[in-house]
C-alpha cells in the first residue's frame, strides 16, 4: 500500500464529518461566523511571538518585523474587513425584472458552498493560509487546510493552534509530503484554492478536475516593473527594491525584473547601491535580511544566477560581503547584459535576483511586456497619465500597483488573483466571499402576471404578445 492509499481514508474521513456539520447548518448565521473569525483573531494575536518564531525557526532565519508586517498584520486587517462588512455581504441583493416580467422580482442569494479546501505554500505560512479561510468562513463555509511540508515548524504550530481554536468540524488543518497534497488535492471539495508555481498549479487543477471541483489558483510568473520616462527615479528604486528584498525575493508578486529607458542603467545600478546601503546597513551580517528557505531553493537561485553569469550576464552586488550557504543567506544582486535565452529570463525567480532589461522606447517595454505569459502583478512607475493608461491597456496582469510594488494585495477593495499562466479566480473581501459562495439567482413570479398569454396553443394571441417581446425585449 502506498503512502496515497494510507492518506486517503483519513482525509476522506474528515471531509465527510465536515459534509455532515454543513448539511446540519448549511446557512450558517452571521453570530456565527463572526466567532469562528474571532476565533482566527485570537489564535493570532494571543500566539504571535510563537508564530514569527516558527517561522523563523523554518526560514533559518527571518526577522519578526517583516514576519509582523508580511504575515500577521494583513491577516488581521482581513478578518477585521471581514467582521465590519461580513453582514452585509450575506444580505440578498435585490432587483427589478425587466418590464415584460413586472410585477415579479429577482434576487442574487449568497449561499454557502460546503466544504473549501485551501493549499498553502511556504513563503508565506500563515498569511497565505489565513486569507483564504478569512474568505470562505465569512461566506459561511468550513475550512481543510494543507499546510507546507518546508515550513514544518509553523506547520505543526499552526495544526496545534487550529485544533485549540475551532472544532475539528469547522478548520481540519493537515500536515504531510507531497504524496498528503497529491491526495489532499484529488478530494471531492466544493471549492479548491491553490496558490504555489505554476508547474504545481497544473497538477493541482488537473485532480480536481476528477471531481468537477472548481479551483482558485494563485501561481506567480514574472511579474515585471516598468520604470517610464516620467518615473521618480529614486522613488522607483526604492519601491522596487522594497517589493524585491523583503523576505529575500521569496513573493509571489515580488518584482522579478526591471524594464527602464537604457539612458537610466548606471543611474539605477548607483541608486539601488545606496538605497540598500541605507534600507540594510551592513547587509551580510544584517538580520533583517531574510534567510532563503532551503537548500534546495538557495541552490537553484545560486545556479541561475552563476548560468546567467556564465552566458553573458553581468552581476551589479546591492551589498558587500559573500553569500552564506551554511546560513542559506543569497546576498541580492542586479543582473545587466540578459537575455530571454537566460534561464533567469525564463523562470520565475523567487528570489533577490533583479535583472534589469534597458529599452530605447515605452513601446518597446509595453511590447515586451505582452509578447510574454501574463504575469501575477504589474509595477509602473510614472506620471503621465496618457503613458499609464497605454499600459494598462496594453498589458495584461492579474493585479497592478502604480508608482509602488506589493500594495495592491492589500487592498480588501480590490480582488487579489492571477490571469492565464499566473492563475484564475480571485478573492480577498468581498470578492473572496463571492468566490466561496454559490451566488444562486432566484426569481419570484407575482401572483397576478402575464405569463399565461403565452400559453400554447399558439394562436394571434401569442403572435402578437412574442412581435411585442421581440421589440422590447
Amino acid at each position: 500500500m502506498n503512502d496515497i492509499d494510507q492518506t486517503t481514508p483519513m482525509l476522506t474521513s474528515a471531509l465527510q464529518r465536515m459534509r455532515d456539520a454543513h448539511a446540519r447548518d448549511p446557512m450558517p448565521a452571521w453570530s456565527a461566523r463572526a466567532a469562528r473569525l474571532r476565533a482566527l483573531q485570537a489564535l493570532i494575536t494571543e500566539h504571535r511571538s510563537d508564530i514569527a518564531k516558527a517561522i523563523n525557526d523554518d526560514f533559518g532565519g527571518r526577522p519578526a518585523e517583516e514576519t509582523d508586517l508580511l504575515e500577521v498584520f494583513p491577516s488581521l486587517s482581513a478578518i477585521r474587513h471581514a467582521l465590519r462588512h461580513g453582514r452585509r455581504w450575506m444580505k440578498p441583493k435585490r432587483s427589478l425584472p425587466g418590464l415584460l416580467f413586472m410585477p415579479a422580482r429577482n434576487e442574487v442569494r449568497p449561499q454557502p458552498l460546503g466544504v473549501v479546501g485551501v493549499i498553502v505554500p511556504w513563503n508565506y505560512p500563515l498569511y497565505l493560509a489565513i486569507g483564504p479561510m478569512v474568505d470562505a468562513l465569512a461566506a459561511g463555509n468550513r475550512v481543510m487546510v494543507k499546510m507546507s511540508e518546508f515550513t514544518p515548524n509553523f506547520s505543526a504550530l499552526f495544526a496545534k493552534l487550529v485544533e485549540r481554536y475551532f472544532q475539528p468540524d469547522e478548520v481540519h488543518v493537515v500536515n504531510g509530503d507531497a504524496s498528503v497534497a497529491q491526495a489532499f488535492s484529488a478530494l471531492p471539495f466544493d471549492h479548491l484554492l491553490f496558490t504555489g508555481s505554476t508547474a504545481v498549479g497544473r497538477h493541482v487543477m488537473r485532480a480536481a478536475s476528477a471531481n468537477l471541483t472548481p479551483v482558485t489558483l494563485e501561481l506567480g510568473g514574472k511579474s515585471p516593473a516598468i520604470i517610464g520616462p516620467g518615473a521618480r527615479l529614486d522613488h522607483a528604486v526604492e519601491r522596487i527594491l522594497l517589493g524585491k528584498l523583503f523576505n529575500a525575493g521569496q513573493t509571489c508578486i515580488a518584482p522579478d525584473y526591471v524594464l527602464l529607458p537604457r539612458e537610466h542603467l548606471q543611474a539605477f545600478v548607483a541608486t539601488a547601491r545606496n538605497t540598500v546601503a541605507r534600507l540594510y546597513p551592513a547587509l551580510h551580517d544584517n538580520t533583517q535580511y531574510a534567510s532563503i528557505v532551503s537548500d534546495r531553493q538557495y541552490e537553484r537561485l545560486a545556479t541561475l544566477r552563476d548560468h546567467a553569469l556564465r552566458d553573458g550576464a553581468r552581476a551589479e552586488p546591492l551589498g558587500e560581503g559573500n553569500d552564506q550557504p551554511a546560513r542559506r543567506r543569497l546576498m541580492p544582486v542586479m543582473l545587466t547584459n540578459v537575455d530571454d535565452d537566460m534561464t533567469v529570463m525564463q523562470e520565475e525567480i523567487f528570489g533577490p535576483l533583479l535583472p534589469l532589461v534597458p529599452y530605447d522606447t515605452i513601446d518597446q517595454a509595453i511590447a515586451y511586456v505582452a509578447a510574454h505569459p501574463h504575469p501575477l502583478a504589474l509595477y509602473l512607475f510614472e506620471q503621465d497619465r496618457r503613458i499609464i493608461d497605454n499600459v494598462l491597456t496594453r498589458t495584461l496582469a492579474g493585479g497592478v500597483s502604480i508608482n509602488d510594488t506589493l500594495y495592491h494585495i492589500a487592498q480588501h477593495e480590490l480582488p487579489f488573483g492571477g490571469v492565464g499562466p499566473s492563475g484564475m479566480g480571485g478573492y480577498h473581501g468581498e470578492a473572496g466571499f463571492r468566490t466561496f459562495s454559490h451566488m444562486k439567482p432566484v426569481f419570484h413570479q407575482a401572483r397576478l402576471n402575464g405569463a399565461g398569454l403565452l400559453n400554447p396553443p399558439y394562436g394571434e394571441r401569442f403572435k402578437h404578445m412574442l412581435s411585442i417581446m421581440l421589440k422590447r425585449g
